[in-house]
């Protein structure tokens, strides 16, 4: 049976032809209006025909009818038809073939040279790409050639051989590298090339080159954002170059979201302050600005940040957007908390119920809960939580997570390790609940078994720096097996290179092997790059060690402002009879 609305377009089609005389776009005279379109009885026919047996399961019948008609008429509508028929049918060399045609008959159209481009790339026939790809780039006038150098990595993006196409766009832009004016997308396209290809010494030099000839161009530090490693400090100065200039503030802002990646806290805060200074309705920053105060324990920041956000996104239209409404709900989430603390019950609720997203109900359910155990209503909180319906294993997760979260907020260590031991019993493969159970069982004081738990954690997630960093620290903290918590910080921070908390366990296992000034200058380090109670209150400690009384109650009040109720910085505190 004929489908109506694809016959329908077959009659719209032939009706366009039927329309308009016969033309080629290199021809050099116009067409008179009076002149006779060739679509007369037969061809008809014929196009009718084609795309009855292409509706009718015989693309290749079809294909060939209107590569036919295509090559009679010279009409660019019916050599893309036999193109597309073509490759509905999965036919490469046929598709191949009436791309060739088509720009043979039709030398200057741009459409035939990118169907013939793509086709050869989908067919990984690369070497015969450098021929078109350079008519692309020449066919383009000198307003658009910028836009189409960049465009150019789009074509390869599926192409099996990455290496080789590398080569060959080079060789295609090879004359426009040295250009100051189309230079930088030039360098930028090969950056692209080769970082896609896993060369990324070559896109990092690419991307140095784009910059040498501007500046101001965005593609060099796109590229450098994309290389950013400890490793390999010049992206980085990439970046900062560009961002000298005037940036794009999506540019920036995906600096400072690679700075909170690397736990880089001040400086990815110094970037946000620069976004909300210089744009500020800019509702995004706000909502990360926010997100790293509240972090970082500045409850009276974080909550400006986020009214603030949720006062711009507020002010929007209706948004449908999934990822709009996730923002919001994380504003809410996170304001419901900072009121939690200051025993604003009341307004935290009031937070919870802006909520509307259904796929929160988790966590907003964790959040009630938490409140009503700051009220002193544990089994009430904990009630709550196991009363949440369950739609999938990640829901299970999540219910142990606030469950033991809350059990630990309020000492009650015991109970969390049981459900943590039934929980890893349930999932023995989750190292993560692992690390959990082992954590309680440090605070019951049971360090043989903490240790038991973090070794079967390493032994089944070799990776897992977390559990290298906890064994580690709590080796230094008890002063024993010192070269043995060396290495396992170490090991830990292979993994996770200048995460602030394990260097603050490195710096502990020096202070403990009484290397005092290396351990300073690391934990000076991690304060700055995470300003935490914890650190603050092993920083401290380093300082007064050392004499530097002024200091060190500097940082501790510093540390106390952040978290005044940090068990490591009060039990430090206690120990060295410090009255703040």
């Amino acid at each position: 049976m004929i489908r109506p609305l694809r016959f329908t377009a077959l009659l719209v089609l032939v009706a366009a032809i039927s329309a308009s005389p016969v033309y080629s776009q290199n021809s050099a005279t116009t067409p008179n209006a009076d002149e006779n379109s060739s679509l007369d009885g037969e061809m008809f026919y014929q196009l009718l025909l084609g795309e009855l047996n292409a509706i009718g399961g015989e693309p290749g019948v079809g294909y060939s009818l209107f590569l036919d008609a295509a090559r009679k008429t010279g009409d660019p509508r019916l050599f893309k038809r036999a193109t597309d028929l073509a490759l509905q049918g999965r036919s490469g060399e046929s598709a191949l073939q009436a791309a060739r045609a088509w720009r043979q008959a039709l030398p200057a159209s741009r459409e035939a040279n990118r169907y013939l481009l793509q086709i050869l790339v989908g067919m990984n026939r690369i070497v015969d790409v450098l021929e078109p790809l350079k008519r692309e780039l020449v066919a383009a006038d000198a307003k658009e050639l910028d836009a189409v150098i960049n465009s150019v990595p789009r074509f390869f993006a599926r192409a099996a051989d990455k290496k080789l196409s590398t080569e060959i766009v080079e060789q295609a832009v090879s004359d426009y590298l040295s250009n100051p004016i189309f230079g930088s997308a030039a360098w930028t396209t090969v950056g692209r090339m080769r970082m896609d290809a896993g060369d990324a010494t070559g896109a990092l030099e690419a991307a140095q080159r784009g910059q040498a000839l501007d500046v101001s161009a965005e593609g060099p530090a796109i590229i450098a954002l994309n290389l950013m490693d400890p490793k390999q400090p010049q992206a980085e100065t990439i970046i900062r170059k560009y961002l000298a200039t005037k940036p794009r503030i999506e540019v920036r802002m995906d600096y400072a979201r690679a700075l909170l990646g690397s736990a880089r806290y001040a400086e990815a805060a110094a970037q946000l302050k620069t976004v909300t200074d210089e744009r500020p309705d800019y509702a995004q920053a706000w909502l990360i600005k926010g997100t790293l105060e509240q972090q970082t324990k500045q409850p009276a920041a974080a909550e400006s940040s986020l009214r603030r956000f949720v006062e711009l996104e507020s002010a929007k239209p209706a948004d449908p957007d999934a990822d709009a409404n996730r923002s919001l709900t994380q504003a809410y989430i996170a304001l419901a908390e900072i009121a939690e603390q200051k025993k604003d019950y009341s307004g935290a609720q009031s937070w919870l119920a802006r909520i509307e997203n259904t796929q929160e109900t988790m966590n907003v359910q964790a959040r009630k809960a938490a409140i009503l155990a700051r009220q002193g209503r544990l089994d009430e909180a904990r009630a709550l939580i196991r009363s949440v319906p369950e739609q999938g294993p990640a829901d299970v997760r999540l219910k142990i997570n606030a469950e033991v979260q809350i059990l630990r907020d309020n000492k009650q260590y015991r109970s969390a390790y049981d459900l943590l031991k039934s929980a890893v019993a349930a999932n023995p493969e989750d190292t993560d609940l692992l690390y959990d159970q082992a954590m309680m069982a440090e605070k019951l004081g049971d360090l043989d078994e903490m240790e038991r738990l973090l070794r079967q954690a390493i032994a089944a997630r070799p990776q897992y720096q977390h559990a290298y960093n906890a064994l580690g620290y709590s080796l230094a903290d008890r002063n024993v097996r010192l070269p043995e918590a060396r290495q396992l910080v170490q090991k830990a921070l292979e993994f996770a290179p200048g995460d602030p908390f394990i260097s603050d366990s490195l710096a502990w296992v020096e202070f403990r092997s009484g290397n005092l000034a290396e351990a300073l200058r690391i934990l000076r380090q991690a304060f700055k790059d995470k300003p935490d109670a914890e650190i603050a209150a092993h920083l401290g400690e380093v300082l007064w060690t050392m004499g530097e009384r002024a200091q060190a109650m500097a940082v501790w009040k510093e540390g106390i402002a952040l978290n005044a109720e940090n068990e490591t910085l009060l039990e430090t505190l206690k120990r060295l009879r410090v009255k703040l």
